[in-house]
């Protein structure tokens, strides 16, 4: 079946040189639809840029099943290795994995068909058809299909093969299979891609701001073929809060899976995706897991959520605690895909790929329209560059040219330090009220962390005693034993800070976005991440490209629009 509707959807051909190509699958099923379309992707020399495969799928896909896959083809077998090491957290909703440095795109779409179909929007290149179901399925397929959106899956009954052709597919008289082509003989009213925007070709990009926004912005602009600039006024990238000197990564989890929890288990996947592409793992980042204590009585998780399902997240074990240095039966979560990183790193590692140039020491003054495009201008009035498109993900800097949105500076600091033979500190990474993050491996000793504070309004960065103090009283609810081991480096004034200015917008979710709603080919913000910086900037960059080009969003359109500058 996957071998005949890729035939039938005139693939790999049709596709040969196109910068994208987008394909709706209505039943993943084993997987065989996707694997073999990006076996064909691989082999082809002709292959687009970026590959989009959209599938839906009404159930979690067992590993066991994953397994036979590559049992029954062997050829796939590398293939399935890789989408089955992806195949975690599988929760119902929207799942943005990523293939082949991010250029193959698997969009997997877990929960009721015509619910998934509804909660995405984007024009097919190719659809692939399978799980007819339903009398609603011709009408939800074509809302996807452009004029000449070939159709091709296994063999229909008549009355769904008449029920396409109402809706304007023309179908070859084909006993085998379904195949078939989009052509209504009516007028096709403008349809809704993945944005109200008109889609744009590739061509040169300004990135105002070198911190974690900026750079996942240029990395996923770079992947789609344009040429970026980035901008920053500092002498190095990830100057500002990006330059915090380890992070955490750790998903927010709430009993009523909550809008916030969603979207940073979205974020989280899209970062995790870039950590093991880009990072080396133990010395930049480290994922095996965090422990978040929680008041007594609070470690609550959904009602359908347990430790053998797809989540992510459980009650800590009492063996977690205990490795811990934690009494046994403390309020606590597991968090399985969680731990450190070196945010600095990553953003360094963003703006290394190819199509990037970063000039640092330029502060931008003015952007100013010129013809098609924009004009930089530094503080002097002298011309930066000329550019297609603008992106400004500056932190809270971003208001000079943003004034209208509701931007706040939230000022943070932790205490650091290096680690010694008589500081006995876990090797889990913990969060709650504050965090530690210790054993971090650095040139000048393995460091420690805790913190921060979150002082809202408050843009300064010299370092403050009192807030040293503040971080050490909450390392000793957070983790007596922890501060205990430190209390002589606190004491001795051994311990260093480091301080830095966060964004948050007014509801405390990103900005992604155009600043003027009415010029969506103006300039366009990736700001206000506040303390998820690591959470949302990868996340925010795959939603702004995807409004560009017209591509299948990361999140259903719902989610997206949370986190969109329109919502305002």
């Amino acid at each position: 079946m996957a071998a005949s509707s890729l035939a039938g959807c005139g693939l790999p051909g049709a596709w040969a040189d196109s910068r994208q190509w987008r394909i709706l699958e209505t039943d993943f099923g084993r997987g065989l639809g996707f694997l073999t379309t990006w076996q064909a992707w691989r082999a082809d020399p002709r292959r687009p840029r970026l590959l989009h495969f959209v599938a839906i799928e009404t159930s979690s896909l067992p590993p066991a099943d994953m397994s036979q896959t590559a049992l029954d083809r062997p050829e796939l077998a590398p293939l399935a290795a890789e989408l089955r090491a992806q195949r975690w957290g599988l929760l119902p909703g929207f799942h943005r994995l990523a293939f082949d440095d991010g250029r193959v795109l698997l969009t997997l779409c877990i929960g009721e068909r015509q619910t998934m179909l509804r909660a995405q929007r984007f024009e097919a290149d190719s659809i692939f058809l399978d799980g007819f179901d339903s009398s609603d399925t011709p009408k939800s397929v074509a809302r996807f299909a452009r004029r000449g959106t070939r159709i091709a899956g296994g063999p229909l009954p008549a009355a769904a093969r008449d029920a396409l052709a109402a809706q304007g597919f023309k179908l070859a008289d084909e006993s085998e299979g379904l195949q078939g082509v989009f052509d209504p003989a009516w007028q096709i009213r403008r349809r809704a891609a993945a944005s109200s925007e008109p889609v744009v070709d590739p061509g040169h990009c300004a990135v105002v701001g070198a911190g974690l926004a900026g750079a996942a912005v240029a990395d996923s602009l770079a992947r789609r073929g344009w040429r970026v600039t980035v901008f920053d006024h500092a002498d190095r990238p990830a100057a500002g809060a990006s330059g915090l000197p380890v992070g955490m990564l750790a998903p927010h989890v709430s009993p009523d899976d909550a809008l916030l929890s969603r979207l940073t288990r979205a974020g989280i996947r899209a970062t995790w995706q870039s950590l093991e592409r880009l990072l080396e793992d133990g010395a930049d980042w480290q994922g095996r897991g965090v422990l978040e204590r929680r008041a007594p009585g609070d470690a609550r998780l959904p009602v359908d959520w347990c430790a053998e399902g797809p989540n992510e997240s459980w009650h800590a074990s009492a063996a977690q605690l205990r490795e811990a240095g934690l009494p046994e039966d403390a309020a606590a979560l597991w968090h399985a895909r969680g731990g450190w990183v070196r945010p600095a790193r990553l953003a360094e590692a963003w703006l290394g790929q190819r199509g990037i140039r970063v000039e640092c020491n330029r502060r931008v003054g003015r952007l100013a329209r010129s013809g098609n495009g924009w004009t930089l201008l530094d503080t002097h009035g002298d011309r930066l560059a000329d550019v297609d498109r603008v992106v400004v993900a500056a932190g809270h800097g971003s208001h000079r040219f943003a004034p209208a949105l509701p931007l706040q500076p939230v000022r943070g600091q932790v205490a650091w330090g290096r680690m010694t033979s008589g500081a006995a500190l876990p090797a889990t990474p913990l969060n709650g009220d504050g965090h530690l993050i210790a054993h971090v491996p650095d040139d000048g000793g393995a460091l420690w962390l805790t913190g921060a504070t979150f002082d809202r309004d408050r843009s300064d960065l010299a370092i403050d005693a009192a807030d040293t103090e503040a971080n050490r009283q909450r390392l000793a609810r957070l983790h007596p034993g922890a501060a205990d081991a430190l209390s002589r480096a606190f004491s001795q004034g051994d311990v260093q800070a480091w301080a830095g200015v966060r964004c948050a917008s007014g509801d405390r979710r990103p900005l992604v976005g155009p600043l003027d709603p009415a010029d969506p080919q103006g300039p366009w913000v990736a700001t206000a991440m506040g303390s998820r910086g690591l959470s949302f900037a990868a996340l925010c960059a795959e939603l702004l490209a995807a409004r560009w080009h017209g591509e299948p969003l990361a999140l259903p359109e719902r989610l997206a629009r949370t986190l969109d500058t329109r919502r305002l």
